[in-house]
C-alpha cells in the first residue's frame, strides 16, 4: 500500500449481555476472535478485531455487554471495560435483539445517546423473525428514540445483510495510516485466544451460576514433536464448584477437555494435547486486586 490513499477507522460494538456482539464481530471478520455462548457475561474485556482489505482497514472493538449492577468487582471491570471503548473512536455499532427492548438496552443508550460519534443500531436476530411486517413497529420506535441514528436490522448468524452494515462502516473511515499489520486479525495473544476456547466450553457445558466464577489461565504451552502441549489452570471460588466441574470420576471435566482440545486445534491449525486443572481462588470475582492476573483483565489487554 505504500503511497496510496489509505482508510482506517475505529470501530465500537456496544449492547447489553446476550444480544449478540461477539457473533458480530467473528462474522464481521470471517475469523473467531471472540468466544460465544447463550449465556451473559461470556465476553469479559475489550477484544480488538482486525479486518483489512484493500486500501481499507476496519479496527473493530468488541466489548462486554454493559451490567446494570455493579456489585462485584468482575462487573465494575466490565463496565469500565466498555466505557473505555468509547474513546477516540469513529462509530458505534448498537447492538440490540430484535423485538426486544429491556431496561439494560436503555441504560446503555442513555449512555451512547450523549456521545458524538455515529451510532449505528444493528438490530441483531432478525431471522428469527416469520415476516419483514413484524419487524416494523419495532424500527419505528427504535426510529423515535434515536432519530440521530441509523437503523440496519441484520441476522449476525446468518450473515444476513451484513454488507449493507460494512458499507455504511466503510463510509465513515477517516483517511489514515493503517493502525495494524494487512494479515493482522486481532491483538490479542495466542494464549489469551486459547484460555478463552477453554472458557466458553466451561460456559457451554456448566450450569447458570458457575460459569460466571471460572477463570482460565494458560500455564503451560510447548511444541514436542508436532503436538503442541497446552496446561491450563481453571479457576473457580469454592471448592463445591471445583467438585462441580470436575464431575463424577471426572467425567464433566473430561468432557469439557476433550471439545476444548478439538478448538483448539482448529485455532493453532496442529495436535493438541491438552491438560486441566482445578483450583480453588476463594472470592476472587469480587477483589479488584485478583483480576489483573487473571487473563483478560489487565490493563494491557
Amino acid at each position: 500500500m505504500d503511497g496510496a490513499v489509505t482508510y482506517c477507522g475505529f470501530i465500537a460494538v456496544m449492547g447489553r449481555p446476550n444480544v449478540g456482539k461477539s457473533t458480530l464481530l467473528n462474522s464481521m471478520l470471517n475469523k473467531k476472535v471472540s468466544i460465544t455462548s447463550h449465556k451473559p457475561q461470556t465476553t469479559r474485556c475489550q477484544i480488538l478485531g482486525v479486518k483489512t482489505v484493500d486500501n481499507r482497514q476496519i479496527v473493530w472493538i468488541d466489548t462486554p455487554g454493559i451490567h446494570i449492577t455493579e456489585k462485584k468487582a468482575i462487573n465494575r471491570y466490565m463496565n469500565q471495560s466498555a466505557r473505555k471503548a468509547l474513546i477516540d473512536v469513529n462509530a458505534v455499532v448498537f447492538v440490540v435483539e430484535a423485538m426486544k427492548w429491556t431496561f439494560e438496552d436503555e441504560k446503555v443508550w442513555s449512555l451512547l445517546s450523549k456521545q458524538s460519534v455515529p451510532i449505528i443500531i444493528v438490530v441483531n436476530k432478525i431471522d428469527k423473525i416469520k415476516s419483514k411486517e413484524e419487524l416494523l413497529p419495532y424500527l419505528e420506535m427504535l426510529k423515535q428514540k434515536a432519530p440521530q441514528a441509523e437503523i440496519i436490522p441484520i441476522s449476525a448468524l446468518t450473515h444476513k445483510q451484513l454488507n449493507f452494515l460494512e458499507k455504511s462502516i466503510d463510509e465513515k473511515l477517516p483517511q489514515d495510516h493503517f493502525y495494524f499489520p494487512e494479515d493482522m486479525s486481532s491483538n490479542l495473544s495466542n494464549s489469551f485466544h486459547m484460555a478463552e476456547l477453554i472458557r466458553e466450553r466451561l460456559m457451554i457445558y456448566l450450569g447458570k451460576e458457575i460459569p460466571y466464577s471460572i477463570a482460565v489461565q494458560i500455564e503451560h504451552c510447548d511444541v514436542k514433536e508436532n503436538i503442541t502441549h497446552i496446561h491450563a489452570l481453571i479457576w473457580v471460588e469454592r471448592e463445591a464448584q471445583k467438585h462441580i466441574v470436575i464431575g463424577k470420576d471426572g467425567a464433566m471435566l473430561k468432557q469439557i477437555g476433550t471439545k476444548a482440545r478439538l478448538e483448539l486445534e482448529k485455532f493453532l491449525d496442529k495436535k493438541v494435547c491438552l491438560k486441566l486443572w482445578v483450583k480453588v481462588k476463594a472470592n476472587w470475582t469480587t477483589q479488584s486486586d485478583l483480576l489483573p492476573n487473571l487473563i483478560g483483565y489487565g490493563d494491557d489487554n
